[in-house]
């Protein structure tokens, strides 16, 4: 390994001498003067300097002497040394010539950064007087800040995760004296002794990022079987949104490709695949879902995310349907989006015929094995099994799932079934349907979609590249 240095411990110590500074005291005169803080205990070669090399003349005081006492592996604080976090940033653009920043993207980079290793710093405090009034003047001062710890900032990198700690006081130790006091007792010193959480962090690779957000391409015409000028010179339709030749459009009349104008666009870049399930969508890398974090795809597309306002695209396969819907970051996991989705966007129901009519619908999902349907047993009553009911035979039903003349009944799990007034009857046999199969819970108005032996949430599932986007918005 490289030699590495970065001062972090030096830092911390910075800061904490920072804390102590500018403190007041008065002397016996009035007169009102700052206290110096200096690095270093009262060792030998300090006590030296502080006497300009001389035994005949004293230390200074009051003053506050800060120095570190221990340094120890944080084991409660220990996570997984492996886990790399990269984070796209870009900076503003600056002008040479004006010496000013300006309001445009400019070079864009890459950190990747390796978890810190925690340690807990210890450091004592020493304030140095030489009368007790100034003791106390300085203890009320520095007490009052610790109730019982103060916040420290040691750096203004706004991605460096180690910037924020803690200072807890752990213990103050009154005075350095014993008692009886002699005429020649040194200078009184009191002793503050703290605590800080500190990480110390392996060093971070930065790359410089070029990041695709638009992809032009020439159309090759089939029947003319030469590319077509008017349709291969980006200059005329990059930032177009009308539908270029042989590219879809979804329900809102955008274009599912790159629309650079519009503040969308595939993120075929990345290879990302998204899995929804139950309103909420995740980044799926080499195989892993969530271990993404969704402002890595917003840093590289124009606009600004806008919880809330920014939208998501999702094309099912079953369909060429495109649902969409607004979204919000999961402020407690940035691997997670909140979807609010426009169920106008959602594909069509399908119709479900039977003796008594044709639906869209069912009026509730319910599970047989612990639910009695004797209170909402109406004439067209339409329910959507999760479990069985009854055996092959039907010998083992139970009456609240008998019909009026006695009989038994006999349904399997995802069926779908009615009562027409006397008897329940099958009007969805799941076991023989192969079709993908859409139908809303009318108690709930939550859309389902049957697909592979199951029922699932409509929108639910994994879209591969290229049948979904996101739209920012600015």
């Amino acid at each position: 390994m490289q030699h590495f240095y970065d001062g972090q411990i030096r830092r911390y110590t910075t800061q904490m001498m920072r804390i102590l500074s500018n403190f007041p005291v008065i002397d016996g005169d009035g007169q009102t003067k700052e206290v110096p803080v200096m690095y270093g205990d009262l060792t030998r070669q300090v006590a030296n300097i502080i006497r300009e090399n001389s035994e005949n003349k004293l230390p200074s005081a009051p003053r506050i002497s800060v120095y570190i006492t221990g340094l120890e592996l944080d084991k409660d604080r220990l996570t997984d040394s492996t886990y790399t976090r990269k984070t796209n940033i870009r900076e503003r653009a600056y002008d040479e010539t004006a010496k000013e920043y300006v309001n445009t993207e400019g070079k864009a980079y890459t950190v990747e950064r390796l978890i810190p290793t925690p340690y807990l710093m210890r450091c004592n405090a020493d304030i140095w007087a030489s009368n007790t009034d100034q003791k106390l003047q300085l203890l009320e001062q520095i007490l009052v800040l610790f109730n019982p710890s103060l916040e420290m900032q040691t750096t203004d990198n706004f991605i460096d995760w180690t910037s924020i700690t803690v200072v807890h006081l752990e213990n103050v130790q009154w005075s350095s004296r014993s008692v009886p006091v002699g005429v020649d007792t040194e200078i009184d010193i009191a002793t503050l002794s703290f605590s800080i959480p500190v990480y110390i962090s392996p060093p971070t690779k930065v790359r410089k990022m070029g990041v695709i957000t638009n992809i032009i391409t020439s159309m090759f015409d089939e029947t003319n079987g030469t590319i077509e000028d008017g349709i291969s010179q980006p200059q005329l339709n990059a930032y177009d949104d009308t539908s270029l030749p042989g590219k879809s459009t979804d329900s809102r009349g955008s274009r599912v490709g790159s629309t650079a104008g519009g503040h969308s666009a595939n993120v075929n870049f990345a290879q990302w695949t998204v899995y929804v399930s139950q309103g909420n969508a995740q980044l799926v890398a080499n195989g892993m879902v969530g271990v993404k974090n969704w402002r890595e795809i917003f840093t590289a597309l124009p606009g600004v995310y806008a919880a809330g306002v920014s939208r998501i695209f999702l094309t099912n396969d079953d369909n060429s349907m495109t649902a969409t819907g607004t979204f919000a970051i999961n402020p407690l996991d940035e691997g997670m989006i909140a979807i609010d989705f426009d169920t106008d966007s959602f594909p069509a129901d399908t119709i479900i015929t039977s003796s008594l009519g044709s639906r869209t619908s069912v009026d509730y999902v319910i599970d047989p094995t612990n639910y009695d349907p004797t209170p909402i047993k109406v004439s067209g009553l339409r329910l959507l099994l999760l479990d069985n009911v009854g055996d092959a035979d039907a010998t083992n039903v139970p009456n609240a799932w008998a019909n009026a003349d006695g009989t038994g009944f006999v349904a399997k799990i995802n069926d779908i079934i009615e009562w027409d007034g006397s008897k329940w009857n099958i009007i969805f046999d799941a076991s023989a349907t192969t079709t993908t199969t859409y139908i809303t819970n009318l108690h709930t108005q939550t859309q389902y979609r049957f697909k592979n032996q199951e029922w699932l949430l409509s929108i639910d599932g994994d879209y591969p590249v290229g049948t979904w986007r996101i739209e920012l918005s600015g």
